[in-house]
């Protein structure tokens, strides 16, 4: 009879443990399929906004406030074209790239700084507006591109205009 009792309960506690096991392996699934309802920022799911970056000097701040109802991923850096007649968009600043990507809940900002110019670029000119498009996990365009009008009627840019990653926080986008 002890043994029948002891072989009983071995088996109850084994499966307790499968139990267990099994409720783990749910909640790891329900947790991955929270993180699928995640987007990509896109312009249509956020507000984007331009401002002249009180320091350092020749730096402007890109802030992207998602204006969604679901969290959206803001992948690498934004997409920028200064000026309505340029060819090619602003360099990546590579050393900023962030530790992960930035993930914003309905109403959280991400930001990028912007190096307009320095004395060590070549041509330039005076811009009125900034062209953003946000990119996808593979790095393909999300979208329609917004036009930002910016600051003071007009920014100077030359050849080494660069643009950070997305941060988190704008300290960080303007450290760089």
């Amino acid at each position: 009879m002890r043994i029948a009792t002891l072989s009983t309960s071995r088996a109850t506690a084994s499966a307790l443990v499968a139990v267990a096991a099994l409720a783990l392996v749910g909640v790891q699934v329900g947790t991955a399929t929270a993180a699928t309802t995640t987007t990509t920022c896109t312009t249509a799911n956020t507000k984007l906004t331009v401002t002249e970056a009180p320091r350092p000097i020749n730096h402007l701040l890109l802030k992207a406030t998602n204006t969604g109802t679901t969290t959206c991923d803001a992948y690498y850096a934004p997409v920028l074209r200064a000026g309505a007649d340029a060819q090619a968009p602003l360099a990546r600043f590579e050393e900023s790239k962030p530790q992960a990507v930035v993930t914003l809940k309905p109403g959280q900002s991400a930001y990028a700084g912007i190096l307009t110019y320095s004395p060590d670029g070549e041509g330039g000119a005076t811009e009125k507006t900034l062209g953003v498009s946000f990119t996808d996990r593979k790095a393909n365009g999300t979208g329609k591109e917004k036009t930002l009008n910016l600051p003071n009627g007009g920014v100077y840019f030359n050849s080494a205009a660069s643009v950070t990653y997305w941060q988190d926080n704008a300290a960080d986008a303007r450290a760089w």
